[in-house]
């Protein structure tokens, strides 16, 4: 089924080709849409769009099989990662309300944690030094709760002691949720909506509900590796249990809708001053690290990348086998961007062209 996909979608670019070549050609004096392109073309992947708040550009198709094409900045998505961002800024509401603090051991709030001495402000800065619970699950079981997904990672030996060294887990955001559910004594997926989506108006934004597979709305189809059926190779992955990818990736937005958030993030609407200085501020050096480039910071939910026209954007990045996301909100009053995929796009040179559509988006024409 899928060589008749990738049948049809070559078939497809080749009768645009000659039907729209001065299209082409106008294409390839655009510096975003050639990093597009050079995704689709060179890495495979079936679809790409870059939205910077003005325009949409696309390369590829939004479906292998049919060739349709691909969706705009109204097409639904899933964060992956960049759930993270919303995350934190919902712990930090929490603390600018004195009903989180910062260097309170998560102990206090999780149970689980109460012989550990890890704190929030680590969980949020992925400086805790807990195993990643996504690689100790068996995706093709049951769905599990918050509760055995980390008692999965606490069977581990630690990364590191906490607050010694940054790791990547996703099981930070897994135990940050939990702490919201307790503070708050409703689901977490409840508070963030009340206390982000809301006053941002993110109306396309929202968490799949338990066994929802499918996308809402109008949205691309998205191809990679199932983690439950890894022998499948390259398939169809649209459909996934995205309620249990939970506090640490489990919403579905759409590229205007992101773009919102980091605008009303970083530009004060959700936050007091102070505590989204924290959040950028208070931060750890990751350039080399997992897939930040040199110059990266990770701070509170969100990381800082250098531009290539000085400054850096501020924003987070995710990552699912069937897409990946890059941009955020860039200093000096450039812009905001999202750049997204409809594969995995995490590593080599298709990690280096989505970010150099988020850079080049956010640096072209002095912006």
């Amino acid at each position: 089924m899928l060589s008749k996909r990738i049948a049809a979608a070559v078939l497809l670019a080749a009768t645009l080709t000659g039907a729209f070549a001065p299209v082409a050609a106008a294409r390839q004096s655009d510096p975003v849409r050639r990093q597009l392109d050079l995704l689709v073309d060179r890495d495979g992947v079936p679809g790409a769009l870059a939205y910077d708040g003005r325009t949409t550009r696309t390369a590829g198709v939004a479906d292998l099989l049919s060739g349709r094409p691909m969706v705009d900045e109204q097409g639904r998505f899933r964060l992956a990662s960049n759930t993270k961002a919303f995350t934190a800024a919902a712990v930090m509401r929490l603390v600018a309300d004195g009903r989180i603090r910062l260097d309170a051991r998560a102990g206090t709030y999780v149970p689980q944690l109460a012989e550990r001495t890890i704190t929030v402000r680590q969980l949020l800065k992925q400086t805790s030094g807990l195993p990643e619970y996504t690689t100790l699950a068996d995706w093709s079981l049951p769905p599990g709760t918050p509760e055995d997904y980390l008692g999965l990672a606490l069977k581990e030996k630690p990364d590191f002691d906490p607050g010694t060294d940054w790791g990547y887990s996703n099981t930070n955001y897994l135990v940050l949720g939990m702490v919201i559910d307790k503070v708050t004594g409703v689901d977490f997926r409840t508070y963030v909506e009340r206390a982000i989506l809301r006053p941002l108006r993110l109306d396309d934004t929202y968490w799949p509900a338990p066994g929802e597979l499918r996308l809402r709305g109008p949205h691309a189809r998205n191809y990679g590796i199932h983690p439950a059926r890894p022998e499948a190779g390259r398939v169809d992955v649209t459909e996934l249990p995205g309620y249990e990818f939970g506090a640490s990736g489990g919403l579905v937005s759409t590229p205007e809708d992101l773009n919102a958030f980091w605008d009303g993030l970083f530009g004060g609407r959700l936050l007091p001053g102070w505590a989204t200085r924290l959040m950028t501020q208070d931060t750890t050096d990751v350039g080399g690290r997992d897939v930040y480039p040199a110059g990266s910071r990770y701070g509170y939910g969100v990381a800082s990348i250098p531009l290539s026209c000085g400054g850096v954007y501020w924003g987070h990045g995710g990552d699912l086998p069937g897409g990946s996301v890059g941009g955020g909100r860039a200093t000096g009053g450039r812009g905001t961007v999202t750049v997204y995929t409809t594969t995995w796009a995490a590593e080599g040179e298709s990690l280096r062209r989505l970010q150099g559509a988020v850079d080049v988006a956010l640096c072209a024409d002095g912006r």
